[in-house]
């Protein structure tokens, strides 16, 4: 796939979260946004890596660490359905 294309994917993955949470039809700490910066900002990290475009690199890449450990955060201390 072409990198421009995977570019603008990326940045409108992240942005879709942006404008979601501005709107209120989301937060920062809901389960899709979190997900949305994790890919959106992990396919952005990973073509600075593949261009050494490392200023890129380095706020893309803070950024989708920062929304995995979030995300991880969340997940493990969502309850667990009861199995009655």
């Amino acid at each position: 796939m072409n990198h421009d294309v995977l570019q603008i994917a990326g940045a409108l993955t992240v942005l879709a979260g942006y404008v979601a949470a501005q709107l209120g039809w989301t937060t920062p700490r809901s389960i899709g946004y979190l997900i949305a910066n994790t890919l959106g900002a992990g396919v952005l990290a990973w073509l600075a890596w593949t261009s050494r475009d490392w200023g890129f690199l380095l706020l893309e890449g803070v950024w989708s660490l920062v929304s995995t450990v979030a995300l991880v955060s969340i997940l493990r201390t969502r309850p667990t359905p009861d199995p009655a």
